[in-house]
């Protein structure tokens, strides 16, 4: 992307397809700080929307803390998570009444910045940046030379496997994707009637994360055009991969997070699982028979020399051009992500896994999460994973392309047919709705 500040990421006149229309209901629960003066000048009153449960307990070490040190008070305001929080906030900035600061996807970055909702915020973090993975800051960065949040959780994408059931095949964890292939076939030849894992096209995440690990760039710019790249040689080879093992009948094709597939994991049908750090969480609800069998290890490989992984989730902490006090908002988003005691207790709270590198190996995660209680090392491996995130190359219609991939990989996966068109398909809609949008699209 271009260095430059002033384009805002190509912002256009056109409503986007996430906006809603504005009524006094979207606007109820709208407002920044009442207070026009600057953070130094006097008592400061911030407002900062986001969905992480238990929020208003870690602020509350901020208000009594550095925010009182500081006449900084942050008031918590709840909200629903995904597309229906990034309308909102457009809804509210659009009438000049955003809060002053917002949780935000990774992905929803450009939408917001492209809307100019975000405020680039690089002169006002101090050294925040040396704290993150250099893959981690980049997705705050969008590739410019401003900062438009700071980084608070993230998803690196791991492997998570049955120790006990892949002792009892004979199986071995898989280092790379072609060795990962071999398994699957090899458990079908000696237990048909299980499957390593599934692939599910309910959870557009995973894709996106299997792709960025792969290499792909879906949305990148050429000069103050923006280029779509979701059907690239890197995204095609991940789509060929998991296409073909479902035509062949090796993995089996049902979606995630249905009462069908928590079964299989808690009696062992399925005994492999490509996930994120945050999957101990999901095993926790979804497969409660089997804690104390599964193992974690870093993703699969395209090529032995390779180490790299994806990113499934994660959010940041981003302060809007409508707050009158963005200095102090900043402060306060640099010390959310950052501080230990603030970390510790996001992670205690919130269970969230922190981008900060070096909470990753303090507090909360010294030990590891009970249900892998016998893996000591779980979160030194999974902190080493974090390292080798690969950047992504997130745009303006994230939500587009995953609406599409539900749709054309949901269709291919249950079809057993090509995924290479589905891909396509993500392609074609993607640039469809941002030229319909008011973006300039190079070809």
């Amino acid at each position: 992307m271009p260095n430059t500040k002033r384009r805002r990421l190509f912002v256009r006149s056109a409503a986007t397809s996430l906006a809603v229309t504005l009524g006094a209901t979207a606007l109820a629960a709208c407002g920044s700080s009442d207070d026009d003066g600057d953070a130094q000048s006097g008592p400061v009153s911030l407002t900062y929307w986001t969905w992480t449960p238990g929020m208003d307990k870690v602020v509350d070490l901020w208000n009594k803390g550095p925010g009182k040190e500081q006449q900084i008070t942050v008031t918590v305001k709840k909200q629903a998570s995904g597309d229906t929080l990034v309308t909102k906030i457009l809804t509210a900035h659009k009438a000049g009444k955003a809060p002053d600061l917002v949780q935000a996807e990774y992905q929803a970055l450009p939408t917001l910045v492209s809307n100019d909702a975000l405020a680039d915020i690089g002169d006002k973090v101090g050294d925040a940046q040396g704290k993150f993975a250099e893959g981690v800051w980049q997705q705050t960065t969008l590739g410019t030379d401003a900062v438009y949040a700071v980084p608070q959780d993230i998803g690196p994408m791991m492997f998570y496997y049955r120790e006990d059931l892949f002792k009892e095949y004979g199986l071995k964890v898989p280092h790379t994707w072609d060795e990962f292939a071999e398994t699957a076939r090899a458990l079908k030849k000696k237990a048909p009637d299980k499957d390593l894992t599934t692939f599910s096209a309910n959870d557009s995440g995973l894709f996106a994360g299997l792709a960025q690990q792969a290499g792909a760039k879906w949305w990148t710019t050429e000069g103050e055009r923006w280029k779509v790249g979701i059907n690239d040689a890197a995204t095609k080879k991940v789509a060929e991969f998991w296409g073909g093992l479902v035509q062949e009948g090796a993995i089996d094709n049902q979606p995630m997070y249905t009462p069908a597939w928590n079964k299989a994991l808690n009696t062992g049908q399925q005994i492999a699982w490509v996930s994120a750090v945050w999957a101990p969480g999901t095993l926790t609800t979804a497969a409660p028979d089997t804690k104390g069998k599964w193992a974690m290890a870093p993703l699969p490989q395209w090529s032995d020399s390779e180490n790299v992984t994806g990113s499934w989730g994660g959010s940041s902490t981003a302060v809007t051009t409508d707050s009158k006090n963005q200095d102090a908002a900043a402060r306060f988003a640099a010390w959310l992500n950052t501080d230990g005691d603030a970390l510790n207790a996001l992670a205690k709270e919130s269970g969230i896994y922190p981008a900060s590198t070096a909470a990753q190996l303090s507090g909360a995660f010294t030990t590891p999460p009970d249900y892998f209680s016998h893996q000591a090392d779980f979160y030194t491996e999974a902190a080493e994973i974090a390292k080798s995130t690969a950047p992504s190359a997130w745009g303006p219609n994230v939500n587009v392309a995953y609406t599409t991939f539900k749709d054309a990989f949901g269709a291919a996966a249950k079809n057993k047919s090509d995924f290479t068109a589905a891909l396509d398909a993500m392609q074609e809609d993607t640039v469809a709705d941002m030229k319909k949008q008011g973006f300039e699209v190079a070809e």
